[in-house]
């Protein structure tokens, strides 16, 4: 019994462990692919005009004179201090602004992925048991047309028609701040990240099914007199969870980079379009702040997902 709870706690530590230096990658590769990008950020925020005194003095107040080493361990001295700098163009914490984008984000990444989620499970079990049938074909040209339709034309698309067609939904923006007023802003934005995904879980969840549905251990259930319930649900879906699981961890971060374009298009005020802003104001310190939180959200959430194995699957517990 000790054992067994000591592994217990050692799994998901083990799994903590090895994050670490995953991080370490993410924070280093940030720091450097910002500085290999073309332009001076200072010489952007004086002007041409600038003295080479005004500019020298400028570059030395924020730190961009020191040697690239010196800059990097001030950079991890910063982010273990919860300190990311100050934005170049706004003048204000990076931290703060970050923090002010990011829940606009994850609300629309979370939504998005929901959306997924609620149409593809269902729509993969059905076309796994109407195989070769018209449902099944019905499905599979649905999540085609899906997965060759990109969220810059899908947004528009959908602005056209509920919003300035029928008038049911805005065309842009967060709304004034309260709850209902995010809840129908977000509409549009998280149906159409969520389609896309919606299209490539339900050709994951199909052969994930088929494949169980084809397995001993289910002919076996049947035979014992089960339900089909009972069948598909108890028993073939939870052992399809494992690779649609995979899927779900791996695209999150398809839609974290897909946001940026969603949030562009719908005016959102995510973190996606304040990295837009960054990067063509060469704001190094605000780039490498949204950068980081994004890739620091991919870690998070793949090391949920695969915490989430063993809940899906307990025979995976004494891995």
């Amino acid at each position: 019994m000790t054992e067994n709870r000591t592994a217990a706690l050692w799994r998901p530590l083990r799994r903590i462990l090895v994050t670490l230096p995953v991080l370490w990658v993410v924070v280093s590769v940030v720091f450097l692919l910002i500085h290999l990008v073309p332009g001076d950020p200072i010489v952007q925020m004086l002007g041409e005009g600038a003295t080479a005194s005004d500019i020298d003095a400028l570059r030395h107040s924020y730190g961009l004179d020191a040697p690239l080493s010196q800059q990097y361990a001030h950079y991890w001295h910063g982010i273990l201090h919860a300190d990311l700098g100050q934005s170049l163009r706004l003048h204000d914490s990076v931290v703060h602004l970050v923090l002010q984008r990011y829940p606009y984000t994850l609300a629309l990444t979370v939504v998005a992925l929901l959306i997924g989620i609620a149409l593809s499970i269902p729509a993969g079990i059905a076309s796994a048991l109407h195989r070769s049938r018209w449902q099944d074909r019905t499905l599979g040209v649905v999540s085609l047309v899906g997965l060759s339709f990109p969220n810059f034309a899908l947004g528009p698309i959908l602005i056209l028609i509920f919003s300035i067609h029928f008038g049911w939904l805005p065309v842009s923006g967060a709304g004034n701040g309260d709850a209902t007023s995010l809840l129908v802003h977000l509409v549009l934005p998280a149906i159409t990240l969520g389609l896309s995904l919606a299209a490539i879980l339900t050709r994951m969840v199909r052969t994930a099914m088929l494949e169980e549905l084809n397995q001993d251990y289910i002919r076996t259930a049947r035979a014992k007199g089960l339900t089909q319930n009972a069948v598909v649900y108890r028993h073939a879906l939870r052992n399809a969870l494992i690779p649609v699981l995979t899927v779900i961890g791996l695209q999150f971060g398809s839609l974290l980079a897909g946001a940026i374009v969603t949030e562009t298009i719908f005016s959102w005020p995510g973190i996606g379009r304040l990295t837009l802003s960054a990067i063509s104001n060469r704001d190094y310190a605000l780039v490498q702040g949204c950068i980081l939180a994004v890739g620091l959200t991919y870690v998070v959430v793949n090391l949920l997902t695969d915490i989430a194995y063993t809940v899906a699957n307990p025979r995976m517990r004494t891995e």
